[in-house]
């Protein structure tokens, strides 16, 4: 069974920036893809970011040029790194691996951690 943590959530002002993390129970390098998404109240989960083979990434196209991922395999780690945050940014954000090769953008994820709370205040 993998475990995935977050941390780093918090309330920050709009324009402000906050870095998540996402920590494994296993090698994260014998997964094929990690990824972020969101859950604002009363929204369904809705991708985010995610990083597969090699050195890949993609964002949603609300956060591109504003969130950045990156994954240090050897910390078992997958990080958000989110700037110039909106109030439309406020949701549970939750770190989510992926075992096989598949399309890392679709919400089918093999696990999921309990999610982080980022507030944007305006």
């Amino acid at each position: 069974q993998v475990h995935l943590v977050e941390s780093g959530g918090g309330l920050v002002q709009a324009g402000g920036s906050l870095r998540l993390s996402c920590v494994a129970s296993v090698d994260t390098s014998s997964l094929y893809a990690m990824g972020w998404f969101r859950q604002a109240p009363g929204k369904e989960r809705e991708f985010v970011a995610a990083t597969w083979p090699v050195r890949t990434v993609t964002y949603a196209e609300s956060v591109r040029g504003r969130f950045t991922i990156s994954r240090d395999d050897a910390k078992h780690a997958v990080y958000l790194q989110m700037d110039s945050l909106t109030p439309e940014d406020t949701a549970v954000y939750y770190c989510a691996g992926l075992h096989n090769p598949r399309n890392p953008i679709l919400d089918h994820y093999d696990y999921w951690g309990q999610g982080t709370q980022v507030t944007v205040s305006s």
